[in-house]
């Protein structure tokens, strides 16, 4: 298998969990526009650490691999939460367990 088609493989591998781990630092009251940022950037961030540990940092002269592997990550972690994370409430239920915003009961 070709370095490119490993390194992309293995972004859409990170981008199937990504929601699951942007899911822990996402709050339930947070806007939809605000939550697309975070799995945004998080997509981004996955991506080039996923060129990063498959190549080193030697990787990064190949823009179209870093720009394919940070567009696997983002395709693979948007589908699989519309698809899987999202209707099996799983993603929101890890939101609302990691919120340590709680009310507080009244003394």
């Amino acid at each position: 298998m070709s370095a490119t088609l490993h390194t992309v493989s293995s972004g859409a591998l990170i981008g199937t969990v990504l929601p699951l781990l942007t899911a822990i630092v996402q709050r339930p009251a947070w806007s939809a526009h605000y939550k697309k940022i975070v799995a945004v950037a998080a997509a981004i961030v996955a991506g080039v650490l996923t060129v990063a540990a498959e190549g080193s940092w030697s990787q990064f002269a190949h823009g179209k691999l870093t720009l394919a592997t940070i567009l696997a990550v983002l395709a693979a972690s948007q589908t699989t939460y519309d698809l899987l994370w999202k209707p099996t409430k799983i993603a929101p239920a890890i939101e609302a367990l990691t919120t340590t915003n709680r009310p507080q009961r009244a003394e």
